[in-house]
């Protein structure tokens, strides 16, 4: 009884059962609402038919006597209502006179008496006072019960007074008299009221039937049509839930159920891959929880086992449920602190680093970090503890301080300065103890300020762009502390400082080694000086000739008296003038020449330089029939040097130059005879580059390593000293260029000196 029970329950709170009362509740609504409108419109309508026929009757009746009631013979009227009055349905027939009183009726008994104006077939018209003369028929209309109970229906009509009747003809009525009397008739409604009972029950009758099978009709369909598709779909949905995601696709559905059957096998094979994702994931973090190369366990509130890894069951052999702390810290008692019993309190993750001892008796150290484990509503039930054995990294640190210490002392050690710079503001970030030697600094003065502060302002953005973008800058004019200016040798390489972006910039101080250049490359200058004094004594004596023989002509005419033209005076003035700009600008350029220059960088045009040259060294050339061919490039790029020193390269170029090309012409050889210095000046690979070739003999291949030596020379005794070559090579270095030299037996000798462009030349 109690499964019939259930049975029932479970139809009762199925789905479709509630669909099938939802559906009968709404068609019981609309064919109960069909059914008493559709009555309700009969019973009108057939009321309505009942009371045009009474009123057509009423209006027969009213014809049919209105003869005799002209003659006023009343027999006839008595006759016409008794006959009429026989008829089937036909309860009374009644003609009031003004005053209430029936003068006619199909019931001889009624006949004279006097009825009220309270009755209903009076109060129609008198209702009000005067009585209304005109009343529709439905106002005129009345429903009532008789004495046996069925309904009677009477419509009462007005007989109004015509003109015939107030003549002499008829019973003379007044004229004023607008109404003469009413006739009342009224019919039994039994046989109507059987028809409508009738028509009301086939109505009610057709209804239930519609509703029966409407009903079993909308039943059905959703039975066939919802019912089973959903069990169909709850049973695939249980088989999910039980774990059987291979859920076959259904067949001959159509519309939203089948869709929603697409979508439940969709999801079964989603749930599928999913699943077997997670038991895949499962299988990885549990491999992971056992190959994870650090210490694993998970503890209750007690601090006891519930879980450990693979390593710390084979470093310690534990049992669930012993004490972490006795099992791999070798401790009596908990931890304090202990970030297990702290994750506890908190909920937080916890680090700590311990230091304990093995089983063994060994120390070691630990970093352990801790993390809450939660049920599903978020109450913390366990903690995990990792612990990451960081014996060997002590060791290692401490051997690493020991080696930072060592390092650092070689790094304070060092004789030279040595800067580290972060690579994008050059701000100092570490130096050396040589920094104050050098520049007298301290350490701590240069921390965190730009190493530019060392370099003069008006050069420190050019100096930026070069540390930047060079390898090695070479005689760099830099200002120590007390506003000396020293001169050094600048290595920079890109380095990485505590995984920052840096350079490490080490310096050398070579003021005096400069010094000491300076002087020997003075010593030179004068040489060459000394050994184109002939060629200069011969460049000033021209202009000296043209003068003294101007001032003879002069004085003879003095003396004489004579007078001295105007256009002779004006161009031996002239003369005069141009030989004496010229030996100034020999002896200026001879002065400048023999001065001591200074160490410095600036823009150069490598062309003037070479004319500069040229100035000086044409003469000693011209007397020994040389040529000098020039193919200079015209505008030449800018190259950062000074321009007296490459000067005295290029003369020691031309000297060489000239030397080997006279040697050649003495003994016969040389490149046809010719005695030409080709000098070819052009752009490279944004390199300057400056050819100097002759017509020599050549370098022979034997001492080809040997020519920039200092102090090696194939000349003869008393005419070189050998540091020719080896001074313009050191000028090229400092300058970041290089110079090499080219050479075939008997063909000559090539020269190629390069220097790079100035780096702010477009």
């Amino acid at each position: 009884m109690s499964q019939v029970f259930q049975r029932l329950k479970d139809i009762y709170q199925s789905l479709i059962s509630k669909l099938i009362l939802l559906v009968g509740l709404v068609l019981l609504v609309v064919i109960s609402v069909w059914a008493y409108f559709n009555i309700n419109y009969y019973r009108n309508e057939t009321l309505d038919v009942v009371v045009r026929e009474v009123d057509r009757l009423g209006s027969t009746i009213r014809l049919g006597t209105h003869y005799a009631m002209m003659l006023n013979s009343r027999g006839d009227i008595n006759k016409i209502i008794s006959n009429i009055g026989t008829q089937k349905g036909i309860e009374n027939i009644r003609i009031y006179n003004k005053q209430g009183e029936i003068k006619f009726s199909n019931l001889v008994a009624e006949v004279d008496t006097k009825s009220t104006i309270k009755d209903e077939a009076c109060f129609i018209c008198h209702r009000t006072e005067p009585p209304l003369e005109e009343v529709d028929v439905k106002s005129r209309t009345r429903i009532f019960r008789s004495s046996e109970g069925h309904r009677l229906i009477g419509v009462i009509s007005p007989i109004y007074n015509e003109e015939s009747c107030s003549s002499d003809a008829c019973h003379i009525h007044p004229s004023d008299k607008t109404v003469l009397g009413a006739l009342d008739v009224v019919v039994s409604l039994a046989d109507t009221d059987a028809g409508m009972l009738s028509y009301e029950r086939r109505i009610l009758f057709l209804a239930a039937l519609s509703f029966l099978a409407t009903s079993l009709i909308v039943g059905g369909f959703l039975f066939v049509f919802v019912n089973r598709p959903i069990n169909e779909l709850i049973k695939r949905t249980k088989q999910i839930a039980r774990g059987e995601y291979r859920v076959a696709p259904s067949t001959g559905w159509a519309g939203e159920v089948a869709q929603l059957s697409a979508a439940i096998t969709s999801m079964g094979a989603k749930i599928r891959e999913k699943q077997e994702a997670l038991d895949h994931q499962r299988i990885e973090y549990q491999e992971l929880f056992e190959q994870v190369p650090c210490y694993i366990t998970v503890q209750d509130r007690d601090l006891r086992l519930v879980r450990f890894n693979r390593d710390f069951t084979e470093r310690f052999a534990p049992k669930e449920g012993d004490y972490c702390y006795k099992v791999y810290k070798g401790r009596c008692e908990k931890c304090d602190p202990c970030p297990v019993l702290m994750t506890f309190e908190d909920g937080e993750p916890h680090t700590i680093e311990e230091t304990g001892f093995t089983r063994e008796g060994i120390e070691s150290h630990w970093i352990g970090r801790t993390s809450a484990i939660r049920d599903a509503s978020g109450q913390i039930t366990a903690v995990m503890e990792m612990s990451l054995d960081i014996t060997q990294m002590k060791r290692l640190e401490e051997e690493i301080r020991k080696s930072e210490e060592k390092y650092r002392t070689i790094f304070d050690n060092i004789p030279n300065p040595i800067f580290v710079l972060d690579r994008k503001s050059l701000s100092i970030l570490d130096c050396n103890e040589s920094v104050r030697q050098v520049y007298g600094y301290a350490k701590e003065d240069l921390i965190k300020t730009s190493f530019l502060r060392l370099f003069e302002e008006a050069e420190q953005q050019n100096y930026a762009l070069e540390i930047r973008s060079a390898d090695v800058m070479s005689q760099t004019r830099q200002v120590t502390k007390d506003g000396r200016t020293i001169f050094t040798n600048i290595r920079v390489s890109p380095y990485e400082y505590l995984g920052r972006a840096s350079f490490l910039v080490s310096t050398s101080d070579i003021t005096k080694k400069l010094m000491a250049e300076q002087q020997l490359i003075q010593a030179s200058k004068m040489a060459t000086l000394g050994e184109m004094a002939t060629g200069i004594a011969h460049e000033l004596n021209q202009p000296l000739s043209v003068m003294k023989t101007a001032s003879n002509f002069l004085i003879k005419k003095v003396r004489k008296a004579e007078p001295i033209r105007e256009d002779i005076l004006k161009t031996m003035a002239e003369e005069i003038d141009r030989h004496v700009d010229r030996a100034s600008k020999i002896i200026s350029h001879l002065r400048d020449f023999g001065r001591k220059s200074e160490v410095e960088k600036v823009r150069v045009d490598v062309n003037l330089a070479m004319e500069r040259a040229l100035d000086l060294f044409s003469q000693q050339l011209r007397v020994r029939g040389i040529e000098v061919i020039r193919e200079f490039q015209v505008p030449l790029p800018p190259v950062l040097a000074d321009l007296t020193r490459l000067e005295q390269v290029f003369i020691n170029l031309l000297i060489n130059a000239r030397d080997a090309i006279q040697e050649c012409s003495e003994s016969g050889g040389g490149e046809l005879g010719a005695k030409q210095i080709r000098i070819r000046t052009g752009v490279r690979d944004r390199q300057v580059v400056i050819e100097v070739h002759d017509t020599g003999p050549g370098i022979p291949k034997a001492i080809m390593d040997r020519i920039f030596e200092p102090f090696f020379t194939t000349k003869e005794v008393g005419k070189g000293t050998g540091l020719g070559l080896s001074i313009s090579y050191g000028i090229v270095q400092d300058y970041n260029g290089s110079i090499r030299v080219e050479t075939r037996d008997g063909e000559g000798a090539t020269f190629i000196i390069q220097f790079p462009i100035a780096q702010d030349w477009q």
